[in-house]
């Protein structure tokens, strides 16, 4: 990832919003895997996400069509009802998916995380807006060429079609936390799943994070008032749950312990 995020770092803005990698230096190949380009040898996400699906070559040959973007918090990723033109794989960082009313009021349908994969295959026109919640970086590729590849490539269909049916699942479960639970539950609910969710590579009992959403965003998704956010976090921290620091910043000494207060 450093050397993801460090190639990122050397191409200004404009650069990598129309640049598509195909050049020397990304065709460049690691040095214990002569075929694997080195962006993607060093992808912490790869094996868990849809790349995971691929061989080396398919590797190589998809790479000169992707390209790495960094989105900055609040920065809009894809607008409801506008066509669809690439997909991506979330390598860091959280999106956040809402759906809008007529006039105007916004829901927060979901949350997508490391190594998510991002749209709907074969959709003209995307079902939900989609926005950087915390700085995020992206990896591109243009929607002709994932679709093609998906066609010849049926390990990589399944290897989506599985991430697609967690997803389901993720969901369903998530429709029990908003419609049965009690509003502690809800809260807690909610930083397990970021806890969880947000660095695919952590391990261990304990996590370390900051908040991708702002109280009011947390109240809109757990379908609550700011002031019952605030004042269950305000609870979770008098227990021992958490600890808050800077009013983003949440330790969470033992996972097991948030999980008792979930209600699951």
């Amino acid at each position: 990832m450093d050397a993801l995020i460090s190639i990122k770092k050397s191409l200004s803005s404009a650069d990598c919003v129309g640049y598509a990698p195909g050049g020397a230096d990304f065709m460049r190949k690691d040095i214990h895997n002569s075929n694997i380009p080195i962006r993607c040898a060093s992808c912490e996400v790869r094996h868990k996400g849809m790349c995971g699906a691929l061989t080396p070559d398919e590797l190589l040959a998809l790479s000169a069509h992707t390209r790495l973007v960094a989105h900055d918090a609040g920065e809009e990723l894809a607008g409801e009802k506008m066509p669809v033109e690439s997909y991506a794989t979330v390598i860091r960082g959280v999106v956040k998916l809402t759906k809008t009313l007529e006039d105007g009021r916004q829901q927060i349908v979901g949350l997508q995380f490391a190594p998510d994969f991002i749209g709907r295959l074969h959709a003209d026109e995307n079902g939900v807006s989609s926005e950087a919640a915390s700085d995020v970086h992206l990896c591109r590729v243009p929607k002709a060429t994932m679709e093609r590849l998906v066609k010849s490539n049926p390990a990589l269909a399944e290897r989506l079609m599985s991430q697609t049916m967690r997803e389901l699942d993720e969901a369903r479960d998530w429709m029990v936390t908003l419609g049965r639970k009690t509003a502690a539950e809800k809260v807690a609910s909610f930083l397990l799943l970021i806890a969880t969710h947000l660095d695919p590579e952590v391990t261990g009992e304990s996590r370390r994070f900051d908040l991708p959403l702002s109280r009011a965003d947390i109240a809109d998704f757990l379908g609550l008032t700011i002031e019952t956010v605030s004042r269950q976090m305000s609870r979770l921290k008098a227990d021992g749950v958490i600890s808050i620091v800077a009013n983003r910043h949440i330790d969470v000494p033992r996972l097991a312990r948030l999980k008792a207060c979930c209600g699951s």
